[in-house]
């Protein structure tokens, strides 16, 4: 009987200094990413859960409310209504991944994989990174899917290709800001069950005190300006915008995020990114030192 006395592979050594470089980070980052994904597809009614809901708006704010709201520029129309509720409900859709990076990360530190993994010669931030860039794939097929259910009800993309690609582009970069949110609630928390409803709890009222579902002109004079500031409302005018399915007399309040969308969008994007990214890995780096 032989015996094998070739060794396992060792795995990469950690840079002199203990530094990690830039492309070590990326590196690890992506075969976490890779794992999350793996376990995704293992478990595939995570994404069909993911798709319920949002599809369940379309159909219930399409049908029920269409024609009932009146849309400045447009009126009672439900056509109108319609293209004028798709920018709302694919915003709502990215920012809703939030509570599964939460659930996610917790779940992780609950088990103690997340332990197994400060074990291996890796960067520390690579960990809730991986995560996020697998919560990004994610909701990147959910928009797929939410666009084609959009477009039976009667959605229409009308400024062309380009502008559509820099719509969904916006509403990736919204999604991923949220995800890191998310990552610092899920490292908060002791259950992945807390995690999903914290992760939820302040959402509703972000989504619904905007411009999402009612034009800021209907909301009480007190909240027009919570609305109007309201980073996911400069995302969800920001992709109607690019998408064309404003009406063609309709007029932006006058502030400067409505007055300026898609910048506005970017820049609350990054901010959330660069404080919450922060927070997170000073968190992670807490939770596991």
């Amino acid at each position: 009987m032989s015996i094998d006395t070739r060794r396992a592979p060792s795995p990469p050594p950690v840079p002199a200094g203990g530094r990690i470089t830039l492309r070590q980070n990326l590196r690890d980052s992506l075969v976490v990413a890779k794992r999350n994904l793996l376990r995704m597809l293992r478990i595939p009614e995570t994404v069909v859960f993911g798709l319920i809901q949002p599809i369940m708006f379309v159909v219930l704010f399409a049908y029920v409310f269409g024609g009932s709201i009146s849309i400045p520029g447009a009126g009672l129309s439900a056509s109108a209504y319609r293209e004028f509720l798709m920018g709302g409900i694919f915003a709502q859709t990215v920012t809703f991944a939030t509570a599964g990076a939460a659930a996610g990360i917790a779940e992780d530190m609950q088990k103690g994989i997340i332990d197994r993994f400060r074990s291996l010669p890796m960067a520390r931030g690579a960990v809730l990174t991986g995560r996020t860039f697998a919560d990004l794939a994610q909701t990147a097929v959910i928009l797929v899917v939410l666009a084609v259910v959009a477009f039976l009800v009667g959605w229409r993309i009308h400024d062309g290709p380009l502008s559509a690609l820099a719509a969904f582009g916006l509403l990736l970069l919204l999604g991923y800001a949220f995800t890191w949110i998310g990552a610092l609630i899920g490292l908060s928390v002791r259950t992945p069950e807390a995690a999903t409803s914290g992760g939820l709890v302040w959402l509703f009222p972000l989504t619904f005190i905007s411009v999402a579902f009612v034009p800021s002109e209907n909301m009480p004079g007190w909240l027009q300006p919570v609305a109007e500031w309201n980073p996911f409302s400069a995302t969800v005018l920001a992709v109607r915008d690019l998408f064309g399915n404003l009406p063609p007399d309709y007029r932006a309040p006058d502030v400067w995020p409505m007055q300026h969308p898609a910048l506005a969008s970017v820049l609350w994007s990054v901010l959330i990114i660069v404080i919450f990214r922060t927070l997170a890995v000073r968190k992670y780096q807490r939770a596991t030192g």
